[in-house]
């Protein structure tokens, strides 16, 4: 048995038990619905790591549709000494989720804060044209970032990057805005991940190893994916609803862009394991 075979086998042990106590019943894996045309999603991840935390919905597009999923990093982190090693840990937890790294310059862009476009216009200029050509090259029929106010200097500064480039790239897409810091309003979209699923991206972020060893924040991934079933079950089904009767789960808000601007949210969705994800989720 492989190491990553190990590493999964332990923690579908471990989620199994944490479902059974959360009273949920066995996993009904969906039966795959590989598309003609497959989509592409770019992730823009604040800093490594980012990938496995909102990797729910790309992972289960990938594995269920034959979607390619692309992680974009945006920085290394603010460690000029970790980065390095940062970018040999994201090459690896991307390995275990089949995901495609682009890297945008030799240590990723430096300065993305929520202020920098009035701090150093120029700079800012200048990113906008690295992310939107991204977006020009690729034309991803989803892409993932930050929520406005995820509170993290970086988040924040990815989410308004994004938007920029969107709008100057002109880009048709669907913007899949995450939360990690802080929770977001109006989720739209509560995407199950099952057993399996749930564990890779936990065996992903343990790749991880430099920033784990300061904060072991994957033992607690699981705490928050179920607590997004706790709040998705009102928030998307709306209140006083009761919950899916599933253990974990991760919130998304899916907004519409056209041409650039941010047009409209989509509908208020369940997605649960047992129904393939396909590109359907991304139509009104």
């Amino acid at each position: 048995m492989s190491s990553l075979e190990a590493d999964l086998a332990r923690w579908r042990e471990h989620l199994n038990r944490f479902a059974v106590l959360l009273g949920n019943p066995p996993d009904r894996p969906a039966t795959p619905a590989a598309e003609p045309h497959p989509g592409h999603c770019l992730i823009f991840a604040p800093h490594p790591d980012d990938e496995c935390i909102v990797g729910a919905l790309p992972l289960r597009l990938q594995r269920e549709a034959g979607w390619r999923i692309s992680n974009v990093a945006v920085t290394l982190g603010s460690s000029t000494e970790r980065r390095e090693a940062r970018r040999a840990e994201l090459l690896a937890a991307c390995d275990v989720l089949g995901f495609d790294c682009l890297a945008v310059g030799a240590e990723g862009l430096s300065d993305v804060r929520p202020d920098t476009a009035q701090r150093d216009p120029a700079l800012w200029a200048s990113h906008v044209a690295v992310i939107a050509a991204l977006l020009a090259a690729h034309r991803p029929a989803l892409v993932l970032a930050p929520h406005a106010l995820d509170d993290n200097p970086s988040h924040r500064g990815v989410y308004r990057l994004v938007v920029d480039a969107l709008a100057a790239a002109r880009s048709d897409t669907v913007l899949a805005l995450t939360e990690f810091w802080s929770t977001q309003d109006q989720p739209n979209a509560l995407v199950q991940t099952g057993i399996a699923d749930t564990a890779r991206l936990i065996a992903a972020l343990e790749r991880h190893t430099g920033e784990i060893a300061r904060n072991p924040y994957h033992l607690r991934l699981p705490a928050f994916l179920a607590d997004s079933v706790r709040r998705g079950g009102e928030l998307v089904l709306g209140a006083g609803e009761a919950p899916p009767d599933f253990a974990f789960a991760t919130l998304y808000r899916l907004v519409e862009c056209r041409a650039g601007r941010l047009a409209a949210d989509l509908p208020r969705r369940v997605f649960p394991a047992d129904q393939a994800l396909t590109s359907a989720l991304l139509k009104p």
